[in-house]
């Protein structure tokens, strides 16, 4: 069953069509204002609307959590029908550490990035510094341009090295010239506060 069906009931009160196109308005007016990025309102103004509206104060918490995530209702593109391999062979140093890609795989429908980072981790004696060094700090995500859809699928690594696989749709083309890979690192998966790591690759 897809997932526009599954809420579906036999009763809807058609006088609502005019009030809820304007709820959909809204919605994309307050998606483009905030960029994509609208946080949660504050406590205090969600209980001064709970009252002031007559509606439950958990549903406008339960409503304002899931605008804040509404990524993960984005439908996601599974890679189908392997093509090729295009090298890459970029790379960029950035506070002791090496950012690089060798290759992307080309799919009919999508393209796979594996973005490797690699830094120095001397052996040391207490575990809670150990791992420290050697976790990766935040979230980071991919943009490229309007044209592209950019996922993260998450990352894999050990001491000293971490892979972060992304899935670009569509396709990429073959021909990379011009295309840059911007990567920004966020404190957290729901994009609140940036850490400061910023970097661009550029694959010509």
């Amino acid at each position: 069953m897809k997932n526009r069906e599954v809420n579906q009931s036999d009763y809807y009160d058609q006088k609502l069509l005019p009030l809820d196109d304007q709820l959909c308005e809204l919605l994309k007016q307050r998606k483009e204002l905030s960029n994509n990025n609208p946080g949660v309102p504050p406590i205090e103004s969600i209980s001064n609307w709970a009252e002031k509206y007559g509606v439950y104060e958990d549903l406008l918490n339960s409503l304002f959590g899931l605008l804040r995530n509404e990524e993960i209702f984005r439908p996601q593109v599974e890679p189908n029908n392997f093509r090729r391999h295009l090298p890459v062979m970029k790379a960029i140093e950035k506070d002791e550490r090496l950012y690089a890609i060798t290759f992307i795989r080309q799919f009919d429908n999508a393209s796979v990035i594996y973005l490797t980072i690699d830094w120095d981790a001397p052996n040391i004696s207490d575990p809670l510094e150990e791992m420290r060094r050697s976790r990766s700090e935040g979230a980071l995500y991919l943009y490229i341009n309007d044209n592209f859809d950019c996922r993260t699928t998450g990352k894999r690594g050990s001491e000293g090295h971490f892979t972060h696989k992304f899935i670009v749709s569509p396709a990429l083309p073959d021909d990379l010239t011009g295309l840059s890979l911007i990567f920004t690192e966020y404190t957290s998966h729901l994009k609140e506060n940036l850490t400061g790591l910023e970097f661009v690759i550029n694959l010509e």
